[in-house]
């Protein structure tokens, strides 16, 4: 490394050190600007603002993404089908809808994911923590981004709008989803069959058809479902709990 801080931010990867921590809630960070970019969900600052409509953001790298929502800039495409993408990281989720790799298994149920993020905020079903909280109300979330929207159901903020009707949503994916009622675009085809899909989530379902994955186990008996939605059912109707 160029410089002793240099060192010392790698080797807080080895030691599992956190020494910035958040005074809203228990989350701690090992570099100081990741608490920084964390204190701007509980404060809602949003520094970063686009200029062709209202939306602001409180990180660079996400108004860089919004902007090709605009532009209609996709530049990561799948080797495999037509599939292109805004952010390299969805590129990334989405070889494992081709693969099928999951290479990510969950040690307390059968759940296996794509990445490693998508298994640490798995692990918080299990564990019960809930890492972000509001400063307006005393709701707590799993996810970072769960936590950004429900902040907009204080202020009523709607950013994120449709440029062929007058439709506005709190939540980006809602608005990349609901164009698709407009383009009939369906990004995500099965490798097994011909069906193809406007969601990444309703691919997934139903590669399960194919495959027989059933990843949604009860923690009170046995079964287990290939829908988070039919284990929630399940546990009401047999249990008589909320998971």
């Amino acid at each position: 490394f160029t410089y002793n801080s240099q060192l010392e931010k790698h080797v807080r990867t080895h030691t599992g050190e956190r020494p910035f921590s958040c005074v809203y809630c228990s989350a701690s960070f090992s570099r100081k600007y990741s608490l920084s970019y964390h204190v701007r969900t509980h404060t809602g600052e949003r520094p970063f603002s686009c200029v062709r409509c209202n939306a602001s953001f409180s990180l660079k790298r996400n108004l860089i993404n919004h902007i090709r929502s605009h532009t209609g800039e996709r530049p990561f495409s799948c080797v495999h089908c037509n599939a292109s993408f805004k952010q390299k990281s969805h590129l990334v989720r989405h070889f494992s809808t081709h693969t099928g790799q999951r290479p990510f298994s969950c040690v307390q149920c059968n759940a296996s994911f794509a990445t490693k993020e998508y298994l640490a905020k798995h692990m918080r079903i299990h564990t019960g923590e809930r890492p972000f909280s509001c400063v307006h109300c005393n709701a707590s979330f799993l996810r970072k981004g769960h936590l950004m929207n429900h902040i907009r159901t204080h202020n009523e903020e709607r950013p994120f709008s449709c440029v062929h009707c007058d439709a506005s949503f709190m939540i980006k994916r809602h608005l990349i989803e609901h164009k698709r009622t407009h383009t009939g675009e369906r990004l995500f085809s099965c490798v097994h069959c011909d069906a193809s899909f406007a969601r990444k989530g309703h691919l997934i379902e139903h590669i399960r058809t194919h495959t027989g994955e059933r990843p949604f186990s009860c923690v009170h008996c046995s079964a287990s479902f290939s829908r988070k939605q039919h284990l929630k059912e399940h546990m009401s109707r047999r249990h008589g709990k909320k998971p």
